[in-house]
Protein backbone atom coordinates (compact mmCIF):
# COMPACT_ATOMS: atom_id res chain seq x y z
CA UNK A 1 0.00 0.00 0.00
CA UNK A 2 1.03 3.43 -0.34
CA UNK A 3 2.39 4.91 2.99
CA UNK A 4 1.46 8.77 2.32
CA UNK A 5 2.59 9.68 5.70
CA UNK A 6 6.12 8.47 5.54
CA UNK A 7 6.33 10.20 1.77
CA UNK A 8 4.99 13.33 3.23
CA UNK A 9 7.18 13.31 6.27
CA UNK A 10 10.45 12.60 3.61
CA UNK A 11 9.58 15.57 1.57
CA UNK A 12 8.69 18.00 4.08
CA UNK A 13 12.48 17.32 5.46
CA UNK A 14 13.93 16.45 2.03
CA UNK A 15 12.26 18.15 -1.06
CA UNK A 16 11.71 16.01 -3.84
CA UNK A 17 11.78 12.20 -3.28
CA UNK A 18 11.92 9.23 -5.60
CA UNK A 19 9.46 6.43 -4.36
CA UNK A 20 10.20 3.22 -5.83
CA UNK A 21 7.62 0.55 -5.63
CA UNK A 22 7.10 -3.10 -7.32
CA UNK A 23 4.49 -2.74 -9.49
CA UNK A 24 4.21 -6.58 -10.47
CA UNK A 25 6.81 -9.25 -10.49
CA UNK A 26 6.55 -12.41 -13.21
CA UNK A 27 8.53 -15.52 -11.33
CA UNK A 28 10.56 -14.96 -8.64
CA UNK A 29 11.38 -11.11 -6.78
CA UNK A 30 12.81 -9.74 -3.51
CA UNK A 31 9.75 -8.80 -2.41
CA UNK A 32 6.13 -8.55 -2.54
CA UNK A 33 4.17 -6.18 -5.58
CA UNK A 34 3.35 -2.88 -3.01
CA UNK A 35 6.55 -3.16 -1.36
CA UNK A 36 8.53 0.63 -1.95
CA UNK A 37 11.34 2.62 -0.53
CA UNK A 38 11.86 6.35 -1.00
CA UNK A 39 15.05 7.54 -1.85
CA UNK A 40 16.20 11.37 -2.07
CA UNK A 41 19.23 13.54 -2.49
CA UNK A 42 22.73 12.59 -4.19
CA UNK A 43 25.28 9.07 -3.54
CA UNK A 44 27.16 11.88 -0.61
CA UNK A 45 24.51 13.72 1.05
CA UNK A 46 21.27 11.27 0.06
CA UNK A 47 19.14 8.94 2.18
CA UNK A 48 17.08 6.14 1.74
CA UNK A 49 13.98 5.01 3.59
CA UNK A 50 12.50 0.91 3.12
CA UNK A 51 14.06 -1.62 0.95
CA UNK A 52 12.37 -3.35 -1.92
CA UNK A 53 14.89 -6.44 -0.84
CA UNK A 54 18.41 -5.17 -1.07
CA UNK A 55 20.74 -6.60 -3.36
CA UNK A 56 21.65 -5.54 -6.65
CA UNK A 57 18.12 -4.90 -7.59
CA UNK A 58 17.83 -2.43 -4.42
CA UNK A 59 21.03 -0.77 -5.99
CA UNK A 60 20.47 0.04 -9.26
CA UNK A 61 17.14 1.25 -8.56
CA UNK A 62 18.55 3.68 -6.15
CA UNK A 63 20.81 4.75 -8.31
CA UNK A 64 18.37 4.91 -10.70
CA UNK A 65 15.90 7.20 -8.73
CA UNK A 66 18.79 9.65 -7.59
CA UNK A 67 19.43 10.53 -11.72
CA UNK A 68 15.67 10.15 -12.77
CA UNK A 69 14.88 13.37 -14.41
CA UNK A 70 10.96 12.62 -15.28
CA UNK A 71 8.35 12.50 -13.23
CA UNK A 72 7.44 8.53 -13.70
CA UNK A 73 9.41 6.34 -15.44
CA UNK A 74 8.70 2.68 -15.68
CA UNK A 75 11.17 -0.03 -15.72
CA UNK A 76 10.78 -3.73 -16.35
CA UNK A 77 13.55 -5.69 -15.25
CA UNK A 78 14.58 -9.35 -15.92
CA UNK A 79 16.40 -9.94 -12.98
CA UNK A 80 18.67 -12.94 -14.28
CA UNK A 81 19.82 -11.27 -17.56
CA UNK A 82 19.72 -7.68 -16.24
CA UNK A 83 21.38 -8.16 -13.03
CA UNK A 84 23.13 -11.39 -12.54
CA UNK A 85 20.91 -12.69 -10.38
CA UNK A 86 19.88 -16.63 -9.72
CA UNK A 87 16.20 -15.39 -9.32
CA UNK A 88 14.04 -16.33 -12.49
CA UNK A 89 11.65 -13.62 -11.99
CA UNK A 90 11.03 -10.55 -14.05
CA UNK A 91 10.05 -7.50 -11.93
CA UNK A 92 8.36 -4.10 -12.65
CA UNK A 93 9.52 -0.78 -10.93
CA UNK A 94 7.36 2.11 -11.47
CA UNK A 95 9.32 5.31 -9.74
CA UNK A 96 7.91 8.43 -9.12
CA UNK A 97 9.30 11.89 -8.06
CA UNK A 98 7.39 13.69 -5.28
CA UNK A 99 7.43 17.14 -3.83
CA UNK A 100 4.80 19.44 -1.99
CA UNK A 101 3.05 20.52 -4.56
CA UNK A 102 2.46 16.65 -6.04
CA UNK A 103 1.64 14.55 -3.00
CA UNK A 104 -1.29 12.41 -4.04
CA UNK A 105 -4.71 12.10 -1.90
CA UNK A 106 -6.20 9.24 -0.11
CA UNK A 107 -7.89 6.88 0.15
CA UNK A 108 -6.70 5.72 -3.16
CA UNK A 109 -3.75 6.60 -5.79
CA UNK A 110 -4.99 5.54 -8.97
CA UNK A 111 -2.41 7.21 -12.05
CA UNK A 112 -1.77 6.39 -15.84
CA UNK A 113 1.92 5.38 -16.81
CA UNK A 114 1.12 5.45 -20.24
CA UNK A 115 -0.94 8.74 -20.67
CA UNK A 116 -4.16 6.59 -22.16
CA UNK A 117 -7.25 7.47 -20.63
CA UNK A 118 -8.71 5.63 -17.37
CA UNK A 119 -10.27 2.69 -18.88
CA UNK A 120 -13.57 1.42 -17.74
CA UNK A 121 -12.40 -1.52 -15.63
CA UNK A 122 -10.09 1.08 -13.75
CA UNK A 123 -12.84 3.24 -13.26
CA UNK A 124 -15.10 0.70 -11.81
CA UNK A 125 -12.80 -1.13 -9.36
CA UNK A 126 -11.84 1.78 -7.65
CA UNK A 127 -15.46 3.33 -7.63
CA UNK A 128 -16.86 -0.20 -5.72
CA UNK A 129 -14.04 0.05 -3.27
CA UNK A 130 -13.72 4.16 -2.56
CA UNK A 131 -17.90 3.43 -1.87
CA UNK A 132 -17.98 0.06 0.19
CA UNK A 133 -14.09 0.95 1.64
CA UNK A 134 -12.57 -1.85 0.95
CA UNK A 135 -8.76 -2.32 0.49
CA UNK A 136 -6.91 -2.46 -3.18
CA UNK A 137 -3.39 -4.46 -3.61
CA UNK A 138 -1.16 -2.55 -5.52
CA UNK A 139 -1.70 -3.38 -9.24
CA UNK A 140 -1.50 -2.52 -13.17
CA UNK A 141 -4.03 -2.46 -15.05
CA UNK A 142 -4.18 -1.85 -18.51
CA UNK A 143 -1.67 1.18 -18.30
CA UNK A 144 -2.88 2.54 -14.87
CA UNK A 145 -1.34 1.67 -11.50
CA UNK A 146 -3.60 1.28 -8.44
CA UNK A 147 -2.38 1.60 -4.63
CA UNK A 148 -4.35 1.69 -1.19
CA UNK A 149 -3.00 4.81 1.10
CA UNK A 150 -1.59 2.56 3.81
CA UNK A 151 -3.53 2.89 6.95
CA UNK A 152 -2.88 0.44 9.96
CA UNK A 153 -5.08 -2.85 9.49
CA UNK A 154 -3.06 -3.98 12.91
CA UNK A 155 -3.15 -2.25 16.34
CA UNK A 156 -0.31 -3.03 18.82
CA UNK A 157 -0.82 -1.64 22.29
CA UNK A 158 2.65 -2.37 23.80
CA UNK A 159 2.83 -1.37 27.70
CA UNK A 160 6.30 -1.03 29.42
CA UNK A 161 8.95 0.96 27.51
CA UNK A 162 11.95 -1.51 30.10
CA UNK A 163 14.79 -3.35 27.92
CA UNK A 164 12.18 -5.82 26.70
CA UNK A 165 9.62 -3.22 25.55
CA UNK A 166 12.44 -1.25 23.69
CA UNK A 167 13.11 -4.66 22.04
CA UNK A 168 10.04 -5.68 20.79
CA UNK A 169 9.23 -1.62 19.51
CA UNK A 170 12.83 -1.94 17.47
CA UNK A 171 11.40 -5.38 16.22
CA UNK A 172 8.04 -5.03 15.55
CA UNK A 173 8.11 -1.37 14.03
CA UNK A 174 8.78 -1.77 10.78
CA UNK A 175 6.35 -4.73 10.16
CA UNK A 176 4.16 -3.49 7.47
CA UNK A 177 0.08 -2.73 8.52
CA UNK A 178 0.99 -2.26 11.91
CA UNK A 179 0.43 0.66 14.43
CA UNK A 180 2.14 0.73 17.85
CA UNK A 181 0.96 2.82 20.77
CA UNK A 182 3.64 2.38 23.55
CA UNK A 183 2.94 3.14 26.81
CA UNK A 184 4.43 3.98 30.22
CA UNK A 185 4.51 6.53 33.31
CA UNK A 186 6.46 9.17 32.05
CA UNK A 187 8.13 10.88 29.01
CA UNK A 188 11.94 10.03 30.62
CA UNK A 189 10.84 6.03 30.30
CA UNK A 190 11.31 6.44 26.53
CA UNK A 191 13.87 6.34 23.95
CA UNK A 192 14.68 9.92 22.44
CA UNK A 193 13.70 9.18 18.79
CA UNK A 194 10.54 6.87 17.41
CA UNK A 195 9.76 4.65 14.21
CA UNK A 196 6.68 6.55 12.25
CA UNK A 197 4.33 3.60 13.34
CA UNK A 198 5.42 3.90 16.95
CA UNK A 199 3.17 6.58 18.59
CA UNK A 200 4.29 7.04 22.28
CA UNK A 201 1.49 8.08 25.10
CA UNK A 202 3.23 8.73 28.22
CA UNK A 203 0.56 8.66 31.53
CA UNK A 204 1.16 8.84 35.60
CA UNK A 205 -2.00 6.03 35.46
CA UNK A 206 -1.39 3.63 32.65
CA UNK A 207 -4.25 1.66 33.46
CA UNK A 208 -6.53 4.17 33.03
CA UNK A 209 -5.71 4.16 29.26
CA UNK A 210 -6.95 1.06 28.83
CA UNK A 211 -10.26 2.63 27.69
CA UNK A 212 -8.53 4.42 24.70
CA UNK A 213 -7.34 1.14 22.72
CA UNK A 214 -9.73 -0.30 20.30
CA UNK A 215 -11.64 -3.54 21.13
CA UNK A 216 -9.95 -5.41 18.15
CA UNK A 217 -6.70 -4.00 19.49
CA UNK A 218 -3.61 -6.85 20.52
CA UNK A 219 -1.69 -6.23 23.97
CA UNK A 220 1.17 -7.27 25.12
CA UNK A 221 2.26 -5.75 28.72
CA UNK A 222 5.45 -5.84 30.48
CA UNK A 223 6.01 -2.97 33.14
CA UNK A 224 7.86 -2.93 35.56
CA UNK A 225 5.25 -3.58 38.04
CA UNK A 226 3.41 -6.64 39.05
CA UNK A 227 0.87 -4.59 40.78
CA UNK A 228 -0.05 -2.52 37.06
CA UNK A 229 0.61 -5.72 34.90
CA UNK A 230 -2.72 -7.44 37.16
CA UNK A 231 -4.41 -4.51 36.80
CA UNK A 232 -4.03 -3.95 33.37
CA UNK A 233 -5.06 -7.95 32.53
CA UNK A 234 -8.18 -7.11 34.66
CA UNK A 235 -8.79 -4.19 32.64
CA UNK A 236 -8.23 -5.41 29.93
CA UNK A 237 -10.65 -8.29 30.11
CA UNK A 238 -13.23 -6.10 30.82
CA UNK A 239 -12.62 -3.88 28.12
CA UNK A 240 -11.86 -6.31 25.32
CA UNK A 241 -9.17 -7.32 22.72
CA UNK A 242 -8.00 -9.28 20.25
CA UNK A 243 -4.90 -10.77 21.82
CA UNK A 244 -3.43 -10.27 24.98
CA UNK A 245 0.01 -11.41 26.62
CA UNK A 246 1.77 -11.01 29.50
CA UNK A 247 5.78 -11.48 30.14
CA UNK A 248 6.34 -13.92 33.25
CA UNK A 249 6.83 -17.10 34.69
CA UNK A 250 4.39 -19.91 34.86
CA UNK A 251 4.53 -18.88 38.55
CA UNK A 252 3.14 -15.54 37.93
CA UNK A 253 0.66 -16.85 35.76
CA UNK A 254 -0.74 -19.23 37.87
CA UNK A 255 -1.14 -16.67 40.97
CA UNK A 256 -2.50 -13.90 38.58
CA UNK A 257 -5.20 -16.36 37.43
CA UNK A 258 -5.44 -16.80 40.89
CA UNK A 259 -5.86 -13.25 41.30
CA UNK A 260 -7.71 -12.79 38.40
CA UNK A 261 -10.78 -15.34 39.27
CA UNK A 262 -11.07 -13.52 42.22
CA UNK A 263 -11.58 -10.06 40.77
CA UNK A 264 -14.60 -11.56 39.01
CA UNK A 265 -13.62 -13.32 35.99
CA UNK A 266 -14.10 -17.09 34.42
CA UNK A 267 -11.80 -19.28 34.16
CA UNK A 268 -12.20 -19.56 29.85
CA UNK A 269 -12.16 -15.18 29.90
CA UNK A 270 -8.81 -15.44 31.55
CA UNK A 271 -7.45 -17.94 28.93
CA UNK A 272 -7.63 -15.47 26.41
CA UNK A 273 -4.66 -13.90 27.93
CA UNK A 274 -0.91 -15.75 27.03
CA UNK A 275 1.38 -16.14 29.55
CA UNK A 276 4.80 -16.26 29.17
CA UNK A 277 5.48 -14.67 26.17
CA UNK A 278 8.00 -15.38 23.25
CA UNK A 279 9.62 -19.08 22.11
CA UNK A 280 10.90 -20.08 25.99
CA UNK A 281 13.87 -22.12 23.35
CA UNK A 282 15.14 -18.66 22.62
CA UNK A 283 16.42 -17.26 26.07
CA UNK A 284 15.45 -14.88 28.41
CA UNK A 285 17.27 -11.94 26.94
CA UNK A 286 15.63 -8.82 25.59
CA UNK A 287 15.97 -8.87 22.07
CA UNK A 288 15.29 -13.54 22.25
CA UNK A 289 12.08 -12.70 23.83
CA UNK A 290 11.23 -10.16 20.99
CA UNK A 291 12.28 -12.15 17.96
CA UNK A 292 9.64 -14.84 19.69
CA UNK A 293 7.14 -12.40 20.39
CA UNK A 294 7.15 -11.13 16.46
CA UNK A 295 7.64 -14.55 14.85
CA UNK A 296 4.26 -15.33 16.84
CA UNK A 297 2.68 -12.17 15.63
CA UNK A 298 3.38 -13.13 11.99
CA UNK A 299 1.80 -16.42 12.34
CA UNK A 300 -1.14 -15.14 13.34
CA UNK A 301 -4.07 -13.97 10.96
CA UNK A 302 -5.30 -10.09 10.42
CA UNK A 303 -8.17 -9.39 12.16
CA UNK A 304 -11.21 -10.97 10.14
CA UNK A 305 -13.21 -7.82 9.79
CA UNK A 306 -10.60 -6.96 7.19
CA UNK A 307 -11.59 -6.88 4.15
CA UNK A 308 -8.66 -7.07 1.04
CA UNK A 309 -9.94 -6.42 -2.41
CA UNK A 310 -8.02 -7.83 -5.74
Amino acid sequence: MFDLTALAEAVRRHGKVARVVIAAHDGSSPRETGTAMLVWGDAATGGQLGTIGGGALEYQATLAARAQTQTTVVNRIPLGPSLGQCCGGAVTLVTEVYDAATLPEGPIVVRSLDGSSMPLAVKRLVTQARNQGTILHTQMRQGWLIESIFAPTRHLWLWGAGHVGRAIAAVMAPLPDLAITWIDIGPERFPKTFPESVHPLPTADPASAVTLAPQNAEHLILTFSHTLDLELCHRLLIHGFSRCGLIGSATKWSRFRGRLSALGHSPQSISQITCPIGDPLLGKHPQAIALGVATEFLHQSQPAHLRQTQ
